[in-house]
């Protein structure tokens, strides 16, 4: 039996923490102009490429009793149509229906017994328009490396050449049984010790070099653990969370934010990091929360894959709290303060203590890790997750029709209630915005209230009032009678 191709630590605590209700599927909202493609001709695209992704033909297998992280395995029954969904929407085709639809799929698990991921066809999107909603589990990949997924399945011009075709015709490898699959594990298990007496002798070899790094991830371990016994305050985003969710999106320009952090310093993550606090400062004082020196918590994902890791599947990613002021309702002040705190944190060295524990973390038992996973769960160390994440700055095209909006998805955990992703994309920068069904009623006057915030950000910096976004894929402003479904 050769090598099986197991599960990080990091990649299997996605799994750990889904449950009840918490599903860890990053995804998106791809929106298209031009007709609908055929469902047909759409499988039939997607099939010509998946030997470039045979991660998306794999499923998981499970080690007997727990025993080692899961494998990925050729999944022998695989069948694209099952994976590609095909939904219309009623008319008129708004955005807003988009919206509740996409909010209805990202509620939904995906099935554990198949490759992690799905994508749904959706036609019927006014302004001859339409759209595919994606979902991959996180476990199967992260945001940096889901962009490069989507530089592989779509095309780089209206007229491509046709991709490579497959060398042969794929046959899945056959399933390990139960039997082997513990064997492989006890056996991984039985050559740590070995692979810590090479690191010995690689220590003797070049021990100034060695000695120096781990001062630096020591340093980084201790950064990180100081933030991280430093508990988040109490708000209203950290709450049980229930089985349904809400999704919207705001629609703005990077050409925007890199003139905001010309004209008052920090950097492009710093400016959107602002509009961030400031739009929750908004929001807390309308449901009547005293911020008044209050200071939130967001854990900001960072990506350590190298670039000739870029294309790789599994997650290659740390994590940095970042402070949000939320008390301070001066833009160009807030910014300074966002950015100060970022420069502090970045010289700590918490992104390279959590890359350290990140990879100790491969060698703790399986049992450890999973309870490990359900502890920080329920742990308070951050008020929501802001993540932002470099996407191609070329369009991209599916079967001739360019893909005009990507608005981004970031899963939500435990008594976490909102979500917030950040994406670029062909000079674009998407807010998106998942919520507790429950919990995040109003939502949409968060969207709201990070226009305002923008725009609050665009005057401090002497800069004109943007006009509305160009596309029909814009961020149309809530109704009076709003509602999302279930």
């Amino acid at each position: 039996m050769s090598n099986l191709d197991r599960l990080t630590a990091l990649d299997a605590g996605f799994l750990h923490l889904e449950r009840s209700g918490a599903h860890m599927h990053v995804a998106g909202v791809l929106i298209f102009e031009g007709k609908a493609p055929a469902y047909d001709e759409l499988v039939e695209a997607i099939e010509a490429r998946m030997h470039l992704v045979p991660r998306y033909r794999q499923k998981l297998a499970h080690v007997p009793w727990g025993q080692g992280r899961p494998v990925w395995v050729d999944d022998p029954h695989f069948n694209a149509r099952y994976h590609v969904r095909h939904s219309a929407l009623p008319s008129p085709g708004s955005d807003e229906q988009l919206r509740n639809l996409a909010g209805r799929l990202f509620a939904l698990p995906l099935d554990r017994t198949k490759p992690l991921w799905e994508l749904n066809l959706v036609e019927g999107l006014d302004g001859d328009r339409f759209a595919v909603v994606s979902k991959t589990h996180h476990a199967l990949v992260d945001g940096v490396s889901g962009v490069d997924i989507t530089s592989v399945l779509f095309d780089l011009s209206p007229d491509p050449t046709p991709p490579v075709a497959e060398s042969r015709e794929w046959v899945p490898r056959p399933e390990p049984t139960s039997a082997e699959l513990l064997a492989q594990a006890l056996l991984e298990r039985a050559t740590v010790p070995a692979e810590g007496a090479r690191g010995l002798r690689a220590l003797t070899r070049a021990p100034r070099q060695v000695l120096g790094q781990a001062g630096e991830w020591l340093v980084g371990v201790g950064a990180m653990a100081w933030a991280g016994l430093s508990p988040a305050p109490p708000s209203p985003f950290n709450v049980p969370i229930g089985p349904h969710r809400r999704y919207t999106w705001v629609d703005s320009e990077v050409s925007r934010f890199k003139a905001i952090k010309n004209a008052l310093g920090g950097t492009l993550n710093d400016v959107v990091l602002s509009a961030v606090a400031l739009a929750l400062g908004r929001f807390l004082r309308r449901r009547g929360v005293d911020t008044d020196g209050l200071v939130l918590k967001a854990m900001v994902p960072v990506s350590v894959r190298a670039d000739t890791q870029r294309g790789a599947l599994g997650n290659r990613v740390a994590a940095m709290w970042a402070p949000l002021p939320v008390g301070v309702t001066d833009p160009e002040a807030v910014l300074s303060e966002v950015a100060d705190a970022m420069r502090g944190i970045k010289e700590s060295g918490q992104a390279v203590g959590a890359v350290a524990l990140t990879s100790l973390a491969d060698f703790a038992p399986p049992t450890i890790m999973s309870q490990a996973a359900r502890l920080q769960a329920r742990q308070r160390f951050f008020n929501l997750v802001v993540t932002n994440v470099p996407g191609p700055q070329i369009p991209l095209y599916l079967l001739g029709r360019r893909m005009v909006r990507f608005y981004p998805v970031v899963p939500l955990a435990h008594h976490q209630a909102l979500g917030i992703a950040i994406m670029s994309y062909d000079g674009r920068l998407a807010f998106g915005l998942l919520g507790d069904y429950d919990a995040m009623g109003d939502l949409e006057a968060l969207a709201d209230d990070l226009r305002a915030a923008i725009d609050d950000l665009t005057r401090a910096a002497g800069l004109p009032a943007a006009g509305p976004p160009d596309g029909r894929a814009s961020s149309p402003r809530r109704s009076p009678a709003h509602s999302s479904a279930r």
